[in-house]
């Protein structure tokens, strides 16, 4: 089977994609490597999206799951590991099978960016999270310490500070990036201290997690907090490696596309956090997955309608 369009990635930005091509009458399929909801699955109340002032990242997500299955979508969970293009048509890879398409639409998002410190990766799941909603209620009435400077790193600090008995927000500047409303209710939190111009430096453990040492970046001074959990939020990194042979990506790693989410090759779309753009939220990857869809169906509509060649007589 040739669908109409494949869909790569099944957070908002793919599945709203999925939801604004099923109206337009084209065959969809979303391929998803993990779970539907991307990032915004773990995140506990949304507070930013219009009309809805208060929901879960879950229901959200799986709200907007369901909308796109009820129209037709059809969702596989797997990888996609590569796109060839020719004879007309996008050929999507992944490890197990290959699917073709007339357009796709890439929405692979972006993972979790590591400190890059030793032991790191050794010390997951022992003291080392990257989610704190997954795993903030092991943490209750224990010392935690979250890393980073953006909305995610606040959220997490601010939700930790509800469980645990104490919260460290380590930055590395001298101050946030993330919306004053979030910072602002972390001043008022008793149990929230801040370090700023500081990074993590080293890790302290037997089996566990048991230390970190933090190195200020003005003096060089170093101090050691006895913490039970660590929490990483210092941003994403975008996963489009598996396509840039394809595609033009800049030297981030996002891929090179404008609002009209056009990457530079003809057929092949970018939506929402893996693209270049000013602002990754929420309401923008939806906007995103509008424009993609439209995009897509008016290039294959185009092609359709486009006159095949033919030898004269």
């Amino acid at each position: 089977m040739v669908y109409d369009i494949i869909i790569i990635g099944a957070g908002p930005a793919g599945m709203t994609a999925a939801i604004y091509a099923r109206r337009a009458a084209k065959s969809v399929l979303v391929l998803e490597a993990l779970n539907y909801g991307g990032q915004i699955l773990n995140t506990p109340d949304i507070e930013n999206y219009p009309a809805r002032a208060h929901i879960s990242g879950y229901d959200f997500s799986t709200t907007l799951y369901e909308q796109a299955k009820e129209l037709g979508a059809q969702f596989i969970f797997e990888k996609a590991v590569g796109i060839k293009d020719g004879n007309g048509k996008k050929t999507v890879v992944t490890a197990k099978n290959s699917y073709e398409a007339k357009a796709v639409i890439l929405a692979t998002g972006s993972a979790n960016r590591k400190l890059g410190i030793i032991d790191e990766e050794k010390l997951l799941g022992k003291g080392v999270s990257y989610c704190a909603t997954c795993d903030g209620n092991f943490y209750r009435q224990k010392v935690v310490a979250v890393v980073g400077g953006g909305n995610t790193a606040i959220e997490d600090a601010l939700y930790l500070s509800n469980l645990a008995k104490k919260v460290y927000l380590i930055h590395r500047r001298d101050s946030f990036r993330g919306e004053e409303t979030g910072v602002n209710r972390l001043i008022a939190k008793d149990n929230v201290e801040f370090i700023f111009n500081s990074n993590v430096t080293r890790l302290i453990y037997d089996k566990r997690l048991s230390a970190i040492e933090v190195t200020n970046k003005i003096d060089g001074s170093v101090k050691t907090l006895e913490i039970n959990g660590l929490f990483v939020a210092v941003g994403r990194v975008p996963e489009n490696q598996n396509f840039a042979e394809l595609i033009k990506l800049n030297d981030a790693g996002y891929v090179q596309a404008g609002e009209d989410c056009h990457t530079s090759c003809a057929g092949i779309f970018a939506a929402g956090d893996n693209r270049t753009k000013a602002l990754r939220q929420l309401v923008t990857a939806a906007a995103d997955g509008a424009m993609a869809a439209t995009e897509a169906v008016k290039y294959i509509n185009n092609n359709c309608a486009r006159p095949k060649n033919r030898k004269e007589d």
